[in-house]
């Protein structure tokens, strides 16, 4: 069916100081990869190779927490709940919170020592128990991988501890970051937390940006001999959430500056808007034989863009919409899009829905509309 295009200016309050400010090219990453977006319209910022398959290390634990919190959160698990501690897992190698062997330990402490200390002990006793056996949540693993799209990602094990065919890619690692800070925001608080005791051993977050930049609430870092260091950070800084991904650096040092660099870059120099609010009218369409003669169209959720500081008003929105647009109209049907550029460049399409479903309408109308067709 052929679309109709119909221009229009966006018209958007103007904001209180408009100054073009000149974009550099992102600061060097001395790593295999990086990729930094913005949390609410997850538009690119700056990247360097983003789909590159590697090994994630204990950035793994952030799916491991994912599937927690989600279990938690439809009810089949508590905080409060005891985990029995397996041999496997009081065994497990690498970073540790100490758990012990045949101890009855609560899912929250689990949790704090694998969000706090990146413990694999505590990864693979939360694996184990919502799972029966760490093989059988990696299959979980990559059940949610594919419920969220993340097309470069497979995983093995709960822990990040290398194998073959455990990788994930830069975007994919910030996907999933996106989808636990927006999901469980009662939980990600965690991330931010700098030390944790247990068993009489304390241990600090190995995310040193954590004590460096107040902005920097988590996430997650990661390190192995072939993957190298690698962090996934989020800071937060008058509004606007910027989520990092940096990947195969040298140090922790390296990859501390790195991300540093990379989120003083983004907030520097980009700046988030919201432009549609979801579920209210951005336009309209004409209904031929409904009950109504036009059906007000909008999107099913709030639209955020990112852009350059100072090039608000160079924004424009241009809506294709059906050129035949036939009741009944449930609200589910999809009658256009809405395209927002900046200049020439493309930044951001939505669908348009129906906000109200119009239904068919009486049989004179409907007459009426069908002659009036044939001189369309």
């Amino acid at each position: 069916m052929r679309l109709k295009t119909l221009l229009l200016m966006l018209l958007f309050a103007a904001p209180a100081v408009a100054v073009d400010v000149p974009v550099p090219a992102p600061p060097p990453v001395p790593g295999s990869s990086y990729y930094l977006i913005d949390f609410q319209s997850g538009q690119e910022i700056a990247g360097k190779n983003p789909d590159e398959r590697l090994e994630p290390a204990s950035i793994t634990k952030i799916m491991t927490a994912y599937i927690t919190f989600s279990v938690i959160a439809n009810g089949n698990l508590s905080l409060d709940e005891l985990v029995t501690v397996s041999n496997n897992a009081y065994r497990a190698v690498g970073s540790r919170m100490f758990i012990e062997e045949r101890k009855r330990v609560s899912v929250e402490e689990l949790l704090q020592g694998m969000i706090i200390q990146s413990g694999n002990d505590a990864s693979i006793a939360l694996a184990e128990h919502i799972a029966g056996s760490e093989e059988t949540f990696a299959e979980l693993m990559n059940q949610y991988a594919n419920r969220l799209g993340l097309s470069g990602t497979h995983y093995e094990n709960s822990t990040g501890l290398p194998s073959e065919e455990h990788y994930s890619t830069p975007r994919d690692i910030a996907t999933l970051a996106a989808a636990l800070i927006y999901e469980f925001p009662e939980f990600y608080r965690w991330y931010a937390t700098r030390e944790f005791t247990y068993n009489g051993i304390k241990q600090h977050n190995r995310n040193t940006l954590l004590w460096r930049d107040d902005s920097v609430d988590g996430i997650k870092t990661g390190f192995t001999d072939s993957a190298g260091y690698c962090l996934v950070a989020s800071a937060l800084r008058d509004g606007t959430r910027l989520i990092s991904v940096v990947m195969g650096t040298t140090s922790e040092k390296t990859r501390a500056d790195a991300t540093q660099a990379l989120l003083n870059y983004g907030f520097r120099f980009y700046e988030t808007h919201a432009l549609y609010e979801a579920n209210t009218p951005i336009t309209s369409a004409k209904v031929w034989k409904g009950s109504s003669r036009e059906a007000q169209l909008g999107v099913r959720n709030k639209i955020f863009v990112t852009i350059p500081r100072g090039q608000y008003e160079s924004l424009r929105a241009e809506m294709d919409l059906k050129s035949l647009i036939l009741a009944p109209l449930p609200t589910d049907n999809e009658v256009g899009t809405i395209k927002i550029s900046l200049g020439d460049k493309l930044i951001k399409s939505a669908p348009l829905y129906p906000l109200e479903a119009v239904e068919t309408g009486s049989l004179f109308r409907r007459a009426i509309d069908e002659v009036m067709l044939w001189f369309e």
